[in-house]
């Protein structure tokens, strides 16, 4: 038996149409999972679907921050995952000073309060199968103080605190809920980067990270694991994926 396979596993994807969540994607699809991708470009998504492996996957072009089209389409799902990968974020960096609050509540909403909202869903609905798992790509961030990163961290490091009260409270019927926590992937993120830091900024945390930076394989591998049998005793967990950076 191979504990890792998630063959006719069927698993929820949110922010699957580009970067991490895009990977996460074809390598679950590669490793048999039955996939249903969330994404607001539907033509991203279109991409993605059709650079799966042929198998019963399925699209929904949704804005998950828009409470009402969620509960719709959570009430609109045939079938009950048995995985569920809260990937869908935005990375945003701004110093205290020029905080406001219309900053928070765009951060939160779609790091923190969607996830909550889907999830609560999710339950409510009976939509998570019995020993299902819940993964949410959280961020290293949340274990940090770096300058300008104070409201990313902060709806990364409430994130954090919400897996594993939902682990507690999900426990009871088998159900999983673990963080990973990156730190920098080579997606679009590093271009953001690239327009506010030097390139020799860039090239030292480069250096800092023993191992180099993660690409997004190295993100979609951890999944795989926690969404596989391989992980059925772990729960409530924040997994630090950082090429070593923590050592330093």
């Amino acid at each position: 038996m191979n504990i890792f396979s998630l063959k006719g596993k069927k698993i929820l994807i949110t922010g699957a149409s580009s970067g991490i969540g895009k990977q996460i994607a074809i390598t679950l699809a590669e490793h048999g999972a039955s996939l249903t991708l969330l994404g607001r470009d539907v033509n991203r998504l279109n991409e993605v679907i059709d650079s799966l492996p042929e198998n019963s996957h399925c699209k929904f072009s949704i804005d998950i921050t828009d409470s009402i089209a969620l509960t719709e389409l959570v009430n609109n799902f045939v079938e009950s995952f048995d995985g569920i990968v809260f990937n869908a974020g935005i990375v945003e960096y701004l110093p205290i000073k020029f905080i406001k609050t219309d900053t928070i509540q765009k951060i939160f909403n779609i790091n923190f309060n969607a996830n909550v909202l889907l999830s609560q869903q999710l339950i409510k609905s009976k939509k998570i199968n019995q020993n299902g798992s819940i993964v949410f790509i959280s961020s290293l961030s949340s274990k940090l103080g770096v300058a300008g990163t104070a409201l990313y961290a902060s709806s990364k490091a409430a994130l954090n605190a919400y897996s594993k009260v939902l682990a507690t409270e999900l426990a009871p019927k088998g159900v999983r809920s673990n963080c990973i926590c990156p730190g920098i992937v080579r997606t679009s993120v590093i271009d953001q980067l690239k327009q506010l830091l030097s390139v020799s900024i860039l090239e030292d945390s480069e250096r800092s990270y023993p191992l180099g930076h993660n690409d997004p394989i190295d993100i979609a591998a951890l999944v795989i694991y926690l969404l596989s049998d391989a992980s059925r005793r772990m729960t409530g967990s924040e997994l630090i994926i950082d090429g070593g950076f923590s050592l330093t």
